[in-house]
């Protein structure tokens, strides 16, 4: 079938672009992630889908009857739609394709509430007109509460049309109006005064020669006319690049868009192929960032050694210990002679300072970063502690040792001497929309469950504590720089 979504230069190597899920993530046009009960869901072409406990770590059991291909689910209300294309995309040869909705109270199949409503028909195309009735995307719009769909792939137009919200039905007399060409799997999203059609461009159903991308254009108003960053309108095929192939997987397609908290969003698509898991079609799940007004796919934290940057004045995390200066041959800068040799200078080492270091547990400050030591942190997954939506948890220790970053029960910080695993120990990381990012302990002694409130924030300039998630603060913001 045709079916077929600076901080940003600050790191080096150790940020690369994304990979896939953990798990079994195989899954092809998927849907918006959509939460339920504590899981995550998302569905795809042939009636299944994924579901995950914690974001990170996927496996098949979602369910979705109707098959046909390409769904987009939303929850509206205390109930969830779910829209797909029934056929169309040149299945069985043709383009005569007919796109649906239905409702469930829940996502769960294992809920005694769990249980479709009867697809209604929405949209059709009759494999001749200049359309293909497939790849449905929902918004709904936060500015007037009205539902509409966008579909349609490189057979003809990408159609726009609206639904009544309480029903999933088709506004009566409501008429389609072409809105893009060149494009499938198309998305609608609102933010800021404009909305933003995702279009999926290039081939797919190849594996990994598919040429799949993900590229945007944006109005003022929902039914366009939609045009990228030079003006170029994508019903003349225009669109501007929000996601394409790197890091071992080619192909990204069907743009999904979640938003976790202020200033934290993720984007979901497929990947085509995953060279790392067979040339599999999988999930993949990166940070949405935005930039000068569009979206942009971020890169998934991976770890490395770095400087831990406050956004509020530039300080960087360190121990609390005494600063150990460097012996070093000078000379007043007015009597050196230019023409004796440079030799260069070794960097402190750690041998060199860690026995003036206290050997229990050591706070942590805020100070000029001078590529000391007790400055430099190395961050490593731990993949068998989970995860959240788009990544995996993991520990922060001075480089070179086990000592390692933990929150305290009175949400503050100190560095332990050896890593445990303790849930304490456990960071969550995201780059936020602006490109830098929030740092969060899994849990906090005394409190209960996962904590998705407390971050690292710089109260001072020198004085980092745990405080409540503020993205309107760069107290709350920090960047890692690979020195």
């Amino acid at each position: 079938m045709n079916k077929i979504t600076s901080t940003l230069t600050l790191l080096s190597l150790s940020l690369t672009t994304a990979f896939s899920q953990v798990g079994q993530p195989f899954i092809h046009d998927p849907s918006t992630i959509v939460e339920c009960d504590g899981k995550y869901y998302t569905f795809g072409t042939g009636g299944g889908g994924l579901i995950s406990e914690d974001g990170w770590s996927w496996k098949g059991g979602a369910v979705r009857p109707g098959g046909g291909a390409a769904p987009d689910a939303m929850k509206i209300g205390d109930r969830y739609l779910v829209i797909y294309g029934a056929t169309g995309g040149g299945l069985g040869g043709g383009h005569n394709g007919r796109i649906l909705t239905m409702w469930n109270k829940t996502l769960d199949p294992n809920s005694p509430d769990f249980k479709y409503t009867e697809a209604i028909e929405v949209a059709a195309s009759d494999g001749l007109e200049d359309n293909d009735a497939i790849d449905p995307g929902l918004l709904l719009d936060p500015t007037t509460g009205r539902l509409w769909v966008c579909y349609g792939t490189y057979f003809g137009t990408i159609r726009l049309i609206e639904l009544d919200p309480n029903t999933g039905e088709r506004i009566k007399g409501n008429k389609e109006l072409d809105i893009a060409i060149d494009c499938e799997a198309t998305d609608l999203i609102y933010r800021d005064g404009w909305y933003y059609l995702l279009g999926t461009h290039g081939t797919c159903c190849d594996g990994v020669n598919s040429t799949y991308n993900i590229v945007v254009g944006r109005s003022r108003t929902v039914t366009g006319p939609y045009l990228d960053n030079v003006g170029r309108d994508m019903f003349h095929g225009g669109g501007r690049m929000v996601i394409a192939a790197g890091d071992r997987v080619v192909g990204p397609g069907h743009f999904g868009r979640t938003i976790i908290d202020e200033g934290v969003e993720i984007m979901s698509c497929h990947y085509e192929a995953d060279f790392e898991q067979s040339g599999r079609s999988v999930l993949g799940i990166r940070p949405l960032l935005w930039k000068n007004g569009w979206p942009i796919a971020g890169d998934r934290f991976k770890g490395g050694t770095f400087e831990i940057e406050s956004e509020r004045r530039g300080y960087a995390l360190e121990l609390s210990v005494d600063f150990v200066r460097m012996q070093q041959d000078r000379q007043a800068f007015w009597r050196i002679d230019p023409n004796t040799p440079v030799k260069p200078i070794a960097s402190q080492t750690l041998d060199e300072v860690i026995n003036t270091w206290p050997k229990g547990d050591i706070p942590v400050r805020i100070g000029d970063y001078m590529f000391r030591p007790h400055q430099r942190w190395t961050i490593t997954p731990v993949p068998e502690a989970g995860g959240y939506l788009g990544g995996p948890y993991f520990k922060m220790v001075i480089e070179g040792t086990d000592r390692a970053l933990a929150a305290t029960a009175n949400l503050e910080l100190t560095t332990v001497p050896a890593f445990t695993g303790a849930d304490e120990q456990l960071w969550r990381i995201e780059q936020l929309t602006d490109g830098t990012f929030r740092i969060m302990p899994k849990a906090i002694p005394g409190k209960e469950g996962v904590n998705t409130k407390y971050v690292l924030y710089s109260i001072a300039d020198s004085t980092p504590t745990l405080a409540e998630w503020d993205f309107n603060t760069d107290n709350s913001k920090w960047n890692f720089r690979a020195h």
